[in-house]
């Protein structure tokens, strides 16, 4: 397990949340800018966002992103914390703070009990063994985002939670997360995947990775639609053990390693190689083709 320092040195995480009366929510929801609830709603959707990750996704510059977090952490809309490193510090990471709960849940017409908000769960990713794992889904995302805002054409229309998957298909497969990526061809037409992401981290047994599949080949029974599995792995080596094991699967599959060389354009690029084939590796788009997937009803997505 990953060590941390003690609470007292986890700089920057409120002990005690400021009363939260309805004058006190009322003057911080007048002071958020829409960029700011759209922040609030991202940390809370996803548990957990690095200043980096948040910039990426939201702000022009670093020190935008910087200036703003603080605010909004002095107005205790977000709660923030540094995880314990042996050389040098790392980034803070944010959570929703009393504040952005309340204001949130005010949006959506409920109390902060229904809407499902406690300061020490939220701020228990600090302390969770799940944190890397947290941040390295996200990091996907983030990625695909930031890929998005400088290339025209392209879109991450869809990016759900692992909480928000598990509401939906978790008594068949729980994802780390969905999402749906747009990306037009050069004569302009969209070619969109979607797909459900298994983001590894090493610590797992492959015999179990594999596992896993078994759930999405009975969602897709159930539900009348294939969706692709894409399989987010720590080395090359790994991959290729991975793949041995994998043979041809029921469902689409396909496998990458998410180190920083392997692509310019990250998840977005060239780096996607479907299971069962020695083909060459394709951009995410592209896999919507090779598969000849559709995406899935808006009904169950939108």
């Amino acid at each position: 397990m990953t060590r941390y320092k003690s609470a007292t040195r986890l700089r920057g995480v409120q002990v005690r949340p400021p009363r939260m009366t309805p004058e006190l929510v009322a003057e911080v929801a007048y002071r958020l800018t829409a960029r700011d609830r759209t922040l609030l709603a991202l940390v809370w959707e996803h548990r957990v966002l690095t200043t980096g990750q948040l910039t990426a996704l939201l702000f022009p510059s670093p020190e935008r992103a910087r200036q703003r977090l603080n605010r909004l952490h002095r107005l205790h809309t977000l709660l923030r914390f540094r995880p314990w490193t042996p050389v040098g510090s790392r980034p803070w990471h944010w959570v929703l703070g009393p504040a952005g709960a309340h204001v949130l849940a005010v949006e959506h017409g409920q109390t902060v009990s229904a809407f499902g908000y406690r300061q020490d769960t939220a701020t228990s990713i600090a302390v969770s063994p799940r944190l890397g794992h947290q941040i390295g889904v996200n990091d996907f995302f983030v990625h695909l985002h930031a890929h998005a805002r400088h290339h025209d054409g392209t879109i991450l229309d869809q990016w759900w939670s692992e909480h928000r998957c598990a509401a939906h298909w978790g008594d068949l497969a729980r994802p780390d997360a969905f999402g749906r990526w747009t990306q037009a061809r050069p004569d302009g037409t969209p070619r969109t995947v979607d797909f459900f992401l298994e983001h590894d981290t090493g610590t797992e047994t492959l015999a179990r990775v594999t596992r896993k599949l078994g759930g999405y080949a009975d969602l897709a029974e159930a539900t009348g639609t294939t969706t692709p599995v894409l399989i987010w792995l720590p080395s090359p080596n790994r991959e290729t053990n991975l793949r041995a094991l994998l043979g041809t699967p029921e469902i689409p599959v396909a496998t990458a390693v998410h180190t920083p060389a392997t692509s310019p354009d990250g998840p977005a690029g060239r780096v996607w190689q479907p299971a069962g084939t020695t083909s060459r590796r394709f951009r995410l788009a592209d896999l919507a083709t090779f598969w000849g997937t559709v995406p899935r009803h808006e009904s169950e997505t939108g």
